[in-house]
This record gives C-alpha cells, structure tokens and sequence, in this order.
C-alpha cells in the first residue's frame, strides 16, 4: 500500500505543492475536500497536500472508472487513531446520494500526518473510490443485505487497488485455506455479525476475514474467467461468486 519517502525527498515535494496548489477546488475538478477539524488541526500546508493527492488519485480513478459520479465530497479528519495496520489512513463510503467519502487521517503514525498521507491516502481513495462507483455504500446502498455482498464487493476495491496503485498490504493478503473461507462465508446465515467476518476481528482470532476472502474470489474469478478487474467490477456478486466456481 505504500511508498517510503525520505525527508530529503518529502521537504522538496511537499514545498512544490504547497507553493503551486490552493485547499479550494478548481472549477474543472469533481472532488471537493472539506477538512473536519474539532481537537485535532491541519496546517494550511497540510491542507494543500492532502487536497492534492485527493484530487490527483480522483483523477486517476475516473480514468479508469468513467462511471465514478460527479461532484463527490470527501470530509477529511485528522484522528489521533492507531491506524497502523492499514498504513495510517482509514475510510469510508457513507452515502451514494449524495457522494460522501469520510476519510481519517492518523496523526500518530510514525512521522505524522504527511507520513500517513504517503503510505496509505492513495490506497484509500482507490478503495473508496471505486464503492462509489459500485454503489456500495453504507447508506443508499445498491446491493442486498449478507456477508457474500459484502465479501464481492470488499474483494473487488481491494484487488483494483492493489492492481493500479501496486500497493498491497498484508492485512488484505489471503492464505491456502481461502477456499474455505469462501465456502464458510456462503453458508453463513443472512444475519451475520459484520463486524466479525468482514472488517473486524473473529472470535477465532482471524482478521478482516471479509476483505481477505474477496481479494481471493475476485482473482479466481479473474483467472478462471480471463476477465479483468473493470469488467468484473460491472457484475453483480452472485455472477463473480460464479466465475470463481462456487
């Protein structure tokens, strides 16, 4: 998920964009960046660069997702969170109407907030990013209720962030027993706890079993299909969960 930077590196970049770039939006640009602030600040030049890596990445996405929608605000949250394991930045696809990303950026990660923004704020707009475009949301959302939705979908923002960022993080990596993964996720009962076999911790000690298992379905898929990741993103699960031969 991420690019080390040294400081020699970081002073000069961070300097270019905090001279050449502006907080507000353009007029041509489709992504407004608002900055929640309550204990917990952003310096103006904070501000600059983290809107500039949003809007630069947003870029790059709709390239590859023409169908991403317009006009989308990301609320921008400056967190005094653990948030190592996914490199310092979390997030999450609140609404599809209107087009809500919130996005928490830990302060305590290793060198702070610009060190955060370069391990992980890519990857997170990617992998929200293309929710959006999936209409898979917590609120307005597309797809029906149960943990194979959820696992599809999971599966399929990680893999397109992983293939076009060439960041990957060991949180999201599967193991030889996926296959059985998969086949415990579909038997599951429709009310599920969430918590426990997607994006959280199981009382048997795995981890993010949700997003493991659907990076590994969605490759399946991909093998056996000879579909790449934007065509699959265009499917409903039930037909990916297919393609990978369950």
């Amino acid at each position: 998920m991420n690019f080390l930077r040294n400081l020699i590196l970081i002073i000069p970049v961070f300097y270019f964009i905090s001279c050449n770039s502006n907080p507000e939006n353009s007029q041509t640009t489709k992504v407004k960046v608002v900055f929640q602030e309550d204990s917990l600040k952003f310096t103006e030049l904070q501000k600059n660069f983290v809107s500039n890596v949003i809007s630069k990445s947003e870029d790059e996405v709709r390239k590859l997702i023409p169908n991403l929608p317009d006009s989308i605000k990301v609320i921008v949250e400056n967190v005094d969170w653990n948030l190592d394991i996914v490199n310092g930045v979390t997030g999450r696809t609140e609404t599809n109407r209107p087009p809500l990303v919130l996005i928490q950026i830990s302060n305590n990660y290793k060198d702070g907030v610009i060190d955060s923004l370069y391990k992980g704020i890519k990857t997170t707009i990617f992998h929200e990013f293309h929710h959006l475009s999936r209409g898979w949301a917590i609120q307005d959302n597309k797809f029906s209720y149960g943990i194979p939705n959820a696992m599809v979908n999971e599966g399929l923002a990680v893999a397109f962030t992983e293939i076009y960022t060439g960041n990957i993080s060991d949180v999201n990596s599967y193991t030889n027993e996926a296959d059985n993964w998969v086949k415990e996720i579909l038997a599951l009962p429709l009310d599920a706890d969430y918590t426990q076999w997607v994006m959280g911790e199981h009382p048997d000690g795995r981890t993010y079993i949700g997003y493991r298992t659907g990076n590994f379905l969605v490759r399946q898929a991909m093998k056996k299909s000879g579909k790449s990741i934007l065509e699959l993103s265009n499917l409903m699960p039930n037909e990916i969960i297919e393609l990978a031969g369950y």
